[in-house]
């Protein structure tokens, strides 16, 4: 061992990120086992390396005892005390050897240990840097696809995007550069298994605290996501400082801001809603682009009877029920759609005026709501949404996406939501504000 040794191992260290303290143990633990595999001994032997000039000593370890009954491990405490007086029984005596073609015999032996020990060493400090990144996003480049799954280039190391973690139809090439989550890391025996993802919700959330300076800040709060990944995701948010408007900090100028992230995930739309502690706001904040004229809740169940006008019924739905699947996820209530129609007609079949349905429902009269509200509403709703969808209404399914598409589209011109009056945004909205204070209280 020589000084150009010792370099070698401080540029290991600056390239792999492996302490030059770990290849030492692993040198000397090499030493030993290859000394007892050529030498073929039982000897206890002790390998001590300079770390400034690494210089190796070997000793053969021995017992000091009364009488010895294995020369190889033991020597008697007279002999001891010849070497040194001070020697006391029970002590440890460490004779210095120099075994013929040490150096020569055990070389290759112990390469082979030394690179195993710095590939364990670099898998654990990739290991270490990885995990406690869980759950943040990183860039990486396509390396290649294979059984669906895809092989991503992080720099130091390599991860996989399982099929199940990709966004539906997304097509992903070699080269092709892409942000993602980093969604767990596994230790394997081929090292760290990091899987990444491109389709669960937290990826919204780490790219708006990475595009808006007020979400970063932590001026401005996410709610709550819902997103069904390569289609369309509905975010809450609300500010903690009144003269900041949530939705406009996170739409930006022109729609700059949002349009980034919509783009880094392959044009899916995205709903930006005002969260309210008042959960009929909520709801209604929820169900956007479609306006809500009323709201009724049951808290006790949690669950909602949403009112809208009769020509926004399938915008309020959804394609295949998206909306609401949408909404209900973001709120965490069960949602019930339902026109201005079919609730009209039911109050004047039932004899019932709208603040009598609403204690009904508040008070969670199961009897009433199962027996009537239920069955009549669900069989009006039936018939009435089936010819919505079938494009039998004035409203085809394919206008109901039309108009959808064209409400989120206004993004870029700061029109996210129509939950609130323009009013309510120009004039700061100070019951909202109040609302937002006592929700940060």
């Amino acid at each position: 061992m020589n000084e150009e040794f010792i370099n070698a191992l401080t540029e290991i260290e600056k390239e792999k990120g492996i302490s030059k303290d770990i290849i030492f143990e692993a040198l000397e633990s090499a030493l030993v086992s290859s000394y007892k595999k050529n030498y073929g001994t039982s000897q206890n032997v002790i390998v001590q390396m300079d770390r400034e000039t690494g210089d190796i000593r070997l000793f053969a370890a021995k017992d000091i005892v009364e009488e010895v009954t294995d020369p190889q491990i033991e020597i008697s405490i007279d002999r001891a005390k010849e070497i040194d007086p001070t020697y006391e029984v029970g002590d440890v005596y460490n004779k210095e050897i120099h075994p013929k073609n040490f150096g020569r015999i055990a070389a290759q032996t112990a390469k082979q240990v030394v690179m195993q020990r710095i590939k364990d060493a670099q898998r654990e400090v990739v290991y270490d840097e990885y995990v406690e990144r869980e759950r943040e996003i990183i860039t990486g480049i396509v390396q290649r696809v294979s059984n669906n799954n895809v092989y991503v280039d992080l720099g130091k190391t390599e991860a996989i995007l399982p099929y199940s973690e990709q966004i539906k139809n997304e097509r992903y090439e070699q080269g092709d550069r892409y942000k993602m989550l980093i969604l767990e890391v596994k230790k394997s025996t081929k090292g760290p298994q990091i899987i990444l993802t491109r389709s669960h919700p937290d990826l919204v959330k780490r790219l708006f605290e990475l595009e808006i300076p007020e979400v970063t800040e932590g001026i401005v709060e996410i709610y709550s996501i819902s997103r069904e990944a390569g289609s369309r995701t509905k975010i809450a948010v609300f500010s903690k400082d009144e003269e900041v408007d949530p939705l406009g900090a996170c739409v930006g100028y022109k729609g700059q801001r949002v349009n980034a992230i919509v783009e880094e995930l392959n044009n899916e739309k995205i709903d930006i809603v005002i969260y309210e502690k008042d959960i009929a706001e909520f709801i209604s904040n929820a169900l956007s682009p479609s306006k809500v004229e009323k709201v009724f809740v049951n808290e006790k169940e949690n669950s909602a009877l949403a009112i809208v006008p009769d020509y926004q019924l399938s915008l309020a739905i959804g394609k295949e029920g998206q909306n609401v699947r949408l909404a209900a996820k973001l709120t965490g209530w069960k949602i019930d759609i339902k026109s201005s129609e079919q609730f009209n007609n039911y109050l004047e079949e039932n004899n019932l005026t709208e603040e009598e349905l609403e204690n009904m429902w508040a008070a969670d009269d199961t009897e009433v709501l199962e027996s009537e509200t239920e069955e009549d509403f669900s069989d009006e709703l039936s018939s009435d949404y089936l010819e919505e969808v079938s494009g039998e209404s004035n409203l085809s399914e394919e206008d109901a996406e039309e108009s959808s598409n064209d409400n989120s589209e206004e993004i870029g011109n700061l029109d996210i939501s129509e939950s609130k009056s323009d009013n309510d945004y120009e004039n700061g909205n100070e019951e909202n504000t109040e609302t937002q204070e006592d929700q940060i209280g």
